[in-house]
């Protein structure tokens, strides 16, 4: 049966940033009785074929400091993990929508520490523009790369990441690199393969820890921007474009240290009523 036999339906949300999609439980006792949300349940429902589909599973928490409300982030392999750009400003618009903020503006606690979200401004009835204060990211040269060709950053956005700068970057199979590369921390990280485009502008491929290819990463945008602006490629705004879109990063401060904030759109997909209860045995 699994851990998800606690209740026979729950109520989830879905938005989307740019491709990379997210589940979002309002009410998160719904999924797990008085118990923590198990990995099992959180792989079912992301699994794209037998359950909902998506690239995370969002929890929301009742703030324990200064923030509107706690994100609870797991990955669709059922990892906890610290935060998400895309995650955030779809979690942002979902908490407006449902009249839980009175404000546009508002202070989000996250297992990397406080963030503060701002809805600029509705794009559509479904979407919206959201910028999110990213707070201070580190970031070191890697010697040696780990991938030939490419520089390398080790870069922490209150999440790790891989930042690799080429030229190159169409030749790097990330569906074969990205595993290897992901499990080369102790507990993985995030693995971006990133070019110049143009002038203060970037394209980049995104391995995602505990999802894999996505179509686009909002904290791996800022951690692009952050090593490029460091090697002396872009200046304080830059452009990334993901496969998904483009994201907006802007940094201030010293290269190795800079503050970050990150503005794109969110977009509400559905609101769902999903089965939880055991499923029969497949032959």
């Amino acid at each position: 049966m699994g851990d998800f036999g606690f209740v026979s339906t729950a109520s989830l949300l879905k938005y989307q940033a740019l491709g990379n999609d997210f589940l979002i439980a309002l009410d998160p006792a719904a999924l797990g009785g008085r118990e923590a949300v198990g990995k099992e349940t959180v792989r079912y429902l992301c699994d794209r074929r037998r359950g909902v589909g998506a690239d995370g599973l969002i929890l929301v928490h009742p703030a324990k400091r200064a923030g509107e409300a706690a994100m609870e982030l797991r990955n669709a392999d059922g990892g906890r993990a610290e935060t998400s750009g895309n995650g955030l400003r779809c979690l942002a618009l979902a908490l407006l929508d449902a009249g839980l903020v009175s404000s546009p503006s508002f202070l989000i606690e996250t297992d990397g520490g406080e963030v503060r979200l701002e809805v600029a401004g509705r794009r559509a009835g479904r979407s919206a523009e959201v910028r999110a204060s990213m707070g201070r990211v580190s970031l070191e040269r890697m010697e040696p790369s780990p991938l030939e060709g490419f520089s390398a950053y080790s870069v922490d956005v209150s999440n790790p990441h891989l930042v690799l700068l080429g030229e190159e970057i169409e030749t790097v199979d990330l569906s074969r690199e990205g595993p290897r590369l992901e499990t080369s921390l102790p507990g993985g990280r995030n693995v971006e393969v990133v070019r110049k485009s143009g002038q203060d502008a970037l394209e980049l491929a995104v391995w995602e820890r505990g999802a894999g290819l996505t179509a686009a990463c909002g904290s791996g945008s800022v951690a692009a921007a952050a090593a490029a602006r460091s090697a002396g490629l872009v200046g304080d705004r830059v452009v990334v474009d993901n496969p998904g879109g483009r994201l907006v990063v802007e940094l201030a401060g010293e290269p190795e240290s800079p503050e970050a904030t990150l503005t794109g759109p969110a977009c509400r997909v559905a609101r769902l009523e999903v089965e939880l209860g055991p499923v029969a045995a497949e032959s």
